[in-house]
């Protein structure tokens, strides 16, 4: 007896579903996806730190390009950019900042070490991974500097990580790292090939591509045409408000210490950001200045958007508020009202910093990481907690003296992962605490999971099928249906 043509049609329509179901979630992973914006944590080396800061490199380290610092012994570096092919698990991305190691002083006031490694670029193909950088290093013994553009410094190693098919953020925890020979020598020969790293971490935002723009309709031409000539207007109003300017941001850190302080072991603190303060890693954004600014005679007065609160054990309780800027005759102050113990003091200079070269250039006035020392009425503002003199992070401030001009982009951090975002890899033979690649909203794999799944469910519609087509020959149940050494550099 034939099945019924009811029983047959919901067959052929559960067939029709899952087809329907499955076909675009696998046409949207396959569609390669832009990443923008996100951070990459790696220390490089934890001892070689130490080895450089120690007794025999009596040396330091020093920030670049918007690098911060963050745990123990790690390094931030921003602003994601690159590409993340979900299909093939492919995945490029570059990242900003630097850390620049010196050590070994001479009597001349050199420094026989001396190594900078900046804007590190991860690349995964194939199951495969590489740590690129650009490397400037002075080789031991004859002091020759050698600059060095995206070297492979490390491999990584990828065990139990499954790169296909994440959504956004993209993210990696604890990924092993090994120096390569091409590392190592630009490395200037204090580790040799295949010497352990410190592993990396990285989360990235990945964005697919942009959908078209419609046609404008004759009403948006003419809205377009009012908005000009009120921007026409307005530009005019602007130019006749003498050095009046609407678009101005400052960059401060305060000083790393002292953030590494507030977040550490004895402070045990953090800080907040309020009223249009931003976050960018080493650095705070104050924004949407306003004020004055004279081209020919380089001097600024201006007040700035944004408040930071810092809290933590032993009483620490210090806010800034209402930063204003003011340069003049080549040098800059910064101020802001302070709140420490319940107690505000307003317009307090916080410190000074160079500005000699402020004149305008393509519609902006630029000073980037002006060094600055801190004022008596700073060491006040601090509890004494630093001296009057003492070095602070270096102070950027851009002003836009042209309509058309945009400020410098803040450093782009990414989403913030969660343990949400962090499911565990494929299964493996590795021990648990292995690496992850990860994605918000779905597991690593997820659309090769989700695929997986419909496929079973596929496979299980299509036994119901036949089976009622069997049946309907006198066959029983389709039985086949369910089966298918030390750790120091070399110095010599």
């Amino acid at each position: 007896m034939l099945p019924s043509r009811s029983a047959r049609a919901l067959a052929v329509a559960l067939l029709a579903v899952l087809l329907g179901a499955m076909l675009p979630a696998t046409t949207a992973q396959a569609a390669s996806r832009t990443v923008q914006g996100g951070r990459l944590d790696w220390g490089i080396k934890s001892s070689f730190q130490s080895y450089v800061t120690g007794p025999i490199a009596q040396g330091s380290w020093s920030l670049t390009g918007g690098a911060a610092t963050v745990g123990g012994s790690q390094f931030r570096f921003h602003s994601a950019n690159g590409s993340y092919d979900p299909a093939t698990g492919a995945f490029s991305s570059g990242f900003s900042g630097g850390v620049h190691f010196t050590g070994h002083k001479k009597a001349d006031g050199t420094n026989e070490l001396d190594l900078t490694i900046g804007r590190p670029t991860i690349r995964i193909t194939g199951g495969s991974g590489t740590l690129f950088a650009d490397m400037v290093s002075k080789e031991r013994g004859t002091g020759k500097v050698t600059n060095r553009s995206q070297v492979p410094l490390a491999t990584l190693s990828l065990g139990g990580i499954n790169m296909k098919g994440g959504s956004t953020p993209i993210a990696l925890s604890n990924v092993p790292t090994t120096l390569t020979s091409q590392g190592a020598s630009a490395f200037a020969g204090y580790y040799t090939a295949g010497t352990p790293l410190d592993p990396i971490s990285l989360s990235v935002d990945t964005k697919g591509a942009a959908e078209p723009k419609p046609a404008p309709s004759e009403k948006k031409d003419e809205d377009a045409k009012k908005d000009a000539e009120k921007d026409k207007a307005k530009k005019k109003a602007e130019k006749e408000k003498a050095g009046r300017f609407e678009d101005a941001a400052v960059d401060w850190g305060v000083r790393r210490t002292f953030r590494e302080y507030v977040t550490g072991s004895i402070g045990q603190g953090k800080w907040t950001l309020a009223d249009g303060a931003e976050d960018g890693g080493a650095l705070f954004r104050f924004a949407q200045g306003k004020g004055t600014y004279d081209a020919k005679k380089q001097t600024l007065d201006a007040g700035f958007d944004g408040s930071i609160h810092f809290t933590g054990a032993h009483d620490l309780d210090l806010k800034f508020a209402g930063v204003t800027v003011a340069v003049a005759k080549g040098e800059g102050t910064l101020s802001a009202d302070v709140t420490s113990a319940g107690t505000t003091r307003k317009d307090v200079p916080l410190i000074t910093f160079a500005a000699k070269d402020f004149a305008p250039k393509e519609g902006l006035a630029v000073l980037t990481e002006a060094p600055a020392t801190l004022t008596e009425d700073g060491s006040k503002a601090f509890g004494s907690m630093y001296r009057a003199g003492t070095e602070m992070d270096p102070v950027s401030l851009a002003v836009a003296v042209d309509d058309k001009a945009q400020l410098p982009a803040l450093p782009d951090l990414g989403s913030e992962p969660t343990a949400a975002a962090e499911p565990t890899a494929k299964a493996s033979a590795e021990p648990s605490a292995a690496p992850v690649a990860a994605a918000s909203d779905s597991g690593p794999g997820a659309g090769t999971y989700a695929a997986i799944g419909g496929g079973v469910l596929l496979l299980a519609a299509a036994g119901a099928f036949f089976a009622l087509r069997r049946r309907g020959a006198g066959q029983g149940p389709d039985a086949d249906a369910t089966s298918a050494g030390s750790d120091a550099p070399q110095t010599s």
